[in-house]
């Protein structure tokens, strides 16, 4: 066999450098995961604490309107808490978010109260109308007249999109995604010396008189995947450790070349 032919049958161990930055990035994969995991476990940590606070607040008694708003000045969070509100319904001025309830496609009417106390307005999402009840002629024994009473949840405003595709708001449609304070006040005329309140009250369950609009709306839903992941990471790391662990003890244990 000539010298041609030994060069070509025999494979030629990688160099020292090529061999340490293959050690490199096995380490630094290796971090990156570790870390991944960790961040992970923060998360869940995190998400466990909002989960907690929302079924604290959700078990409470409810508050009235004035002390939702003042915790609304302190803290700006108010989602979630019990709350009680009395007031006057502008029913011309409703406002409709595209949605579904029961399987049914439809709108979540949003109606400003001028609330008895002096508080101001504040936007209260009635609950769900099928889309051929939108028109406020064809469920008027549920308009509310006069001072009504509405027990729910008090809930933050979103004053931006919560995804890249949840379409913009159209206040000069009356079509709404998102419940942003300033869109839902575009064109409204309020009385004078009215404030409109920083957060919204979902109603809780129960129709209107005629059936229109339904309360409980409300969609408590907090999903908390994290330890899912953290184990992903994690099981990733250990993987890679594992196969490139067995790798170094293959190499140490194989005889060296004459």
């Amino acid at each position: 066999m000539s010298g041609t032919e030994t060069m070509l049958a025999e494979p030629r161990e990688p160099s020292r450098l090529r061999r340490w930055v293959a050690h490199a990035g096995v380490l630094v994969a290796l971090a990156i995961l570790l870390a991944l995991g960790t961040w992970q476990v923060e998360r869940l940590h995190w998400k466990q604490g909002i989960i907690d606070t929302i079924e604290a607040r959700l078990g409470a008694a409810p508050m009235p309107i004035a002390e939702i708003a003042a915790i609304a000045a302190e803290t700006g969070d108010v989602d979630y808490r019990p709350a009680v509100a009395k007031g006057r319904f502008l029913n011309a001025d409703e406002r409709f978010f595209l949605s579904t309830h029961a399987g049914q496609a439809g709108w979540n009417v949003y109606v400003p109260m001028v609330l008895d106390d002096g508080q101001g307005i504040l936007f209260v999402n009635r609950g769900f109308v099928p889309y051929e009840r939108k028109d406020p002629a064809t469920r008027r024994e549920g308009q509310g007249e006069g001072s009504t009473e509405v027990r729910g949840l008090a809930r933050n405003e979103r004053p931006s999109q919560s995804g890249w595709f949840v379409p913009e708001n159209d206040p000069e449609r009356n079509v709404f995604f998102w419940a942003d304070i300033a869109d839902l006040s575009a064109g409204l005329d309020l009385p004078a010396g009215q404030r409109v309140l920083p957060f919204l009250l979902d109603a809780g369950p129960g129709a209107a008189p005629g059936g229109w609009p339904v309360g409980g709306t409300t969609i408590v839903d907090v999903p908390n995947n994290h330890l899912q992941y953290a184990i992903t990471w994690y099981g990733l790391a250990l993987t890679l450790a594992v196969m490139y662990g067995g790798f170094l003890v293959k190499r140490w244990r194989r005889p060296a070349t004459p």
